[in-house]
Parts: C-alpha cells; structure tokens; sequence
C-alpha cells in the first residue's frame, strides 16, 4: 500500500505542478473542472446515489454550473482593478459560508446527522457548495497579476498546496509520534490533537520561508500569517467533512481510481475546504 501511494504521489505532484505553471489559464480552468467533475461523480455515492443515471446526472449538474459561471466571468474579467469578478466572489463566499456550517455539523456529528442523513437533496447541495466554490477560488487564485506576473498566480495556488501537504504530513507524524487525545473520534478516530497541532507548526514553517523567499512586507505580516493560517485550520475540516460523510455512507474511501490513495475526492477533500477560505481571507486581509 505504501508503494502504491508513493508511486502515484511520484505521478500526480509534477502532473499537478505542469497543470498549474504550464497550462494557460483557460486550460488551467478546465482541467480544475474535470477534477472537481471527477469529485462530483463520486460525491453522489455520499447522497445515496448510485445508479448510474443519477452519478452521471449530478457529475452533469457540476458541470453545468461551473460553466454557467465560466460563461458569466470571461477570463480577461476575473480580476479588474484588485476586485474579483462578482459571479466568482458569490461563490466563494457562498462556499465560505457552507464552512462554517459544516464546522458546525462536525462539531455536533453524530447529533447533526439527523438534519440531513435522510434527505438526499441537502447532501446534493452540500457537495455543490463544496465543489463549485472550489474551483471559482481556483481560478480566482491562479489569475492574480496573470497580465503583469504570469507565474505569480500559480506560485499562489503552490503556496497553498504546500500548506495543505504540511499540514497533512505533520499531523502524521506528530499523530502517530505522540498522538493521545482523540480529536474528533465519531468523525474520524485517527485524528488526535497532538497531530493537529503538528500539522499547524509544519504549516507555520512552510509559511515562515515563503515570508522570507517572497519578501513579504512587514506591514503584511498580521494578513499573510493569519490567512495561513485559517488555510490550513480550513483544510482540517475539509479532511473531517468528507470522512463525516463517508461515516454516514458507510464507505471506506470515495473511490479507487488512485492507487493507494482511494479517489479523487480523497486527494482534494482539503483543497475543497482551504481555497474559497484562503481566497476569502486574502481578499479581506491582503488586497
């Protein structure tokens, strides 16, 4: 199993790299699609869907509405003046607002599990708030400064991966070194508060050298690391909200199209939580 992980890790980190440095920002924007389309699919499973009719109706539904939003935020648009395209902040914010409630439903799970385990469509609507808001933040986030810094953007979106995988990486180890106290055991027993803490001190690291590397400005330094580190708290949910209902579906891992590492919804379940939040606090606490 390890292997395995390691092996498709060795595939998917310089896929993930090419797909964000090389790709221009359209082709950027439709790759996130079909991941976030690829998530969607295996979402539906989540809601009690599982004909194949209805995963490909709601894969459909994502679709559609990430390429209505496309179709309202042409890509020139999506920044004009440090302001983000309205269709693209509503989003966000909307996917912002969802947070908060699923950190309320984690918080109370297994209590909260009668709002919602019974009717199919909420879950449907959760995963709309969780996937949708994912990409605009995506693509808001890869098209800072395109015109002027092409890159810029996409070292962005890195410095969010890289807080997403230290924060994945020192829970882990701190977990497993000197994991006791049960975080959240009736979402998901592995996770202790000692690896949570690990993982926001390897975060805190990760942000303490892109300071440094980017030459981030004093005046900054209250925003950059604030927003880091509502990032990476963000991304801790992220991880829950999906085991939560995974609990309550009764499956082990979202998929099997990664080997050693279950499905797509698996790899970015984090990323789902800590783009819109990241974007939003970039939004208010650094433009």
């Amino acid at each position: 199993m390890l292997k395995q992980r390691i092996l498709t890790a060795l595939v998917l980190i310089p896929l993930a790299l090419y797909c964000v440095f090389a790709l221009p920002l359209w082709g950027f924007s439709i790759f996130a699609q079909v991941v976030l389309m690829l998530g969607a699919w295996e979402w539906s499973p989540l809601m009690g869907v599982r004909r194949l009719s209805g995963r490909i109706a709601y894969t459909l539904l994502i679709g559609v509405i990430i390429s209505v939003l496309s179709w309202l935020t042409p890509l020139a648009t999506v920044w004009q003046d440090g302001q983000l395209a309205r269709p693209l902040y509503w989003s966000i914010l909307a996917g912002g607002v969802w947070w908060v409630i699923a950190f309320a439903l984690i918080v109370n799970y297994p209590t909260s599990r009668r709002l919602w385990s019974r009717t199919r469509a909420i879950v449907g609507l959760f995963g709309v708030l969780t996937l949708v808001p994912a990409w605009a933040a995506l693509l808001s986030v890869r098209a800072i400064r395109i015109d002027s810094e092409p890159y810029y953007g996409g070292f962005v979106a890195l410095f969010i991966l890289l807080l997403v995988w230290a924060a994945d990486v020192g829970a882990y180890f701190a977990g497993v070194r000197y994991g006791r106290n049960k975080m959240m055991p009736a979402v998901s027993p592995g996770k202790t508060m000692e690896g949570l803490c690990g993982g926001i001190t390897l975060a805190f690291v990760v942000m303490m050298v892109v300071s440094h590397w980017a030459k981030v400005p004093a005046t900054q330094f209250t925003g950059f690391y604030l927003t880091g580190l509502f990032t990476v708290v963000a991304s801790v949910f992220g991880d829950l909200n999906e085991s939560m209902f995974k609990r309550c579906a009764g499956v082990k891992d979202s998929g099997a199209i990664l080997p050693g590492h279950g499905g797509i919804l698996d790899r970015i379940d984090s990323l789902t939580a800590a783009l819109p939040v990241f974007t939003l606090a970039y939004l208010w606490l650094m433009v």
